[in-house]
């Protein structure tokens, strides 16, 4: 046996159990609360029908949505965009489309997200005929859609780009990319860059195409949204795969993170230790036996209060304004 190995022992192991247990009882929460951010849909509808705004770019006369499948117990997103709608009249009615339609695909371009279709009729020149590729069913189609010029009186409001104002602070807009490898391809263009957006720490500017996150292709600007802010969490590291002048570029970006704070410490008797952020509230005891303690704080907003062998108690508030 070594000397002094038993003298120490017993503290040994009253200092680990004494670690283990307040590790057990340390809690963090969020140093910033990260506020909740409502998704948009792929399309948003900002005008009356066959009243598209914009004075360039064509339109199909049709409505589509995300080709969500119709399980109630199983449902996933499957390839294409369905149509929801199509305009009597229409390009698309002419060519034979009709709703429940799934669009697979246009001039080649896969379709898998409704903004995929809005960046191709905005990048097209009036009076231009389109491939559509459809399935009905289970039966594969394709039709000639021969769009039409897009009316120029429309909608009062005119959809700038997409905006993620919390993991990467930045705004996107959808794009189709003409690459001699791939054909056309749909990806998220970096409109507008926050001071405090992360994607600047990474070099990443505007005007720069996203091609892919983690590998992953990218397929519009809502779609980049979409994944950052549910793929992943705030502070983590992800790999921008982006084009910029012709070259491809791979930058890691950090999201956004709010960072952590000690939101709890629960020792008793000895100590308990508690706050919030979302109501600013701290309470702190010491030696508390739950109906006795020697010592509680208790803060809420701007009220304190202090009580010593709950005999002595002291409050303090923010002063009143009183109208006269």
């Amino acid at each position: 046996m070594i000397p002094g190995l038993a003298i120490h022992r017993p503290l040994t192991c009253f200092l680990l159990l004494g670690s283990a247990l307040l590790a057990g009882c340390v809690s963090y929460e969020p140093r910033q609360l990260a506020p909740s951010i409502a998704l948009s849909p792929e399309q948003l509808d900002l005008s009356q029908p066959d009243q598209r705004s914009g004075s360039g770019g064509v339109e199909f006369g049709l409505t589509v949505s995300t080709n969500e499948s119709d399980s109630l117990f199983n449902i996933e997103v499957l390839p294409g965009v369905r149509v929801r709608e199509v305009a009597p009249g229409g390009p698309a009615d002419l060519a034979g489309l009709r709703a429940g339609d799934v669009v697979l695909s246009v001039n080649g371009t896969e379709t898998n997200h409704p903004d995929t279709l809005d960046a191709l009729s905005a990048q097209s020149t009036t009076g231009s005929a389109f491939t559509f590729r459809v399935r009905r069913g289970t039966a594969i189609l394709e039709s000639s859609v021969v769009a039409r010029p897009r009316a120029s009186a429309g909608a009062p409001l005119r959809e700038l780009f997409r905006s993620d104002p919390l993991a990467t602070r930045a705004g996107y807009d959808t794009t189709v990319l003409q690459r001699r490898d791939q054909g056309q391809r749909p990806a998220a263009r970096v409109v507008e860059l926050a001071a405090d957006s992360p994607l600047q720490e990474a070099g990443i500017q505007p005007g720069d195409v996203i091609l892919a996150l983690d590998g992953r292709p990218v397929e519009s600007g809502q779609d980049l949204i979409n994944r950052v802010l549910g793929d992943y969490q705030l502070g983590d590291a992800v790999t921008f795969t982006l084009l910029r002048n012709g070259t491809t570029l791979e930058r890691q970006v950090r999201l956004w993170d709010p960072g952590r704070r000690i939101s709890q410490v629960s020792l008793r008797p000895l100590l308990y230790y508690e706050s919030s952020l979302a109501s600013q509230q701290t309470r702190f005891s010491l030696l508390d036996f739950w109906l006795f303690a020697v010592y509680r704080f208790n803060r809420n907003e701007g009220e304190r209060q202090h009580q010593l062998l709950e005999i002595f108690s002291i409050s303090s508030d923010y002063g009143e304004l009183i109208e006269e």
